[in-house]
């Protein structure tokens, strides 16, 4: 059994930084790509970053510039730097680790429960 649990998120004005951390724990044979998606009120799930075990990254055109993603593989962790926050950038945030599995070529995918990001103007 895997689990997902994000953690950092919180209130912030405008222009303002806050950072995201998530951690995949239990048993785990690999950890592929983890990424960060957020779902904002009334609109559908999107991607904000993704990283591979490799490190390569990939951004939203919203938040390019703005956040940076970066892991721990050793600690199986992800984390979510943002900065010059929006007002358009509040949502709840949600933590993705693709985990390895034994037989599944595209392993399998794991979410958490997802943080709260307010941003105010």
């Amino acid at each position: 059994q895997v689990q997902v649990v994000e953690s950092g998120g919180g209130l912030v004005q405008a222009g303002g930084s806050l950072r995201l951390s998530c951690v995949a724990s239990g048993t785990i044979f690999s950890v592929n790509a983890m990424g960060w998606y957020r779902q904002a009120p009334g609109k559908q799930r999107e991607l904000v970053a993704t990283i591979t075990s490799g490190g390569s990254s990939n951004y939203a055109d919203s938040v390019k510039g703005r956040f940076t993603i970066s892991r721990d593989n050793r600690k199986n962790t992800v984390a979510l730097q943002m900065n010059s926050l929006k007002p358009e950038d509040t949502a709840v945030y949600y933590c993705n680790a693709n985990i390895g599995i034994p037989g599944l070529p595209n392993g399998m995918a794991y979410w958490g429960e997802g943080t709260l990001v307010t941003v105010s103007s």
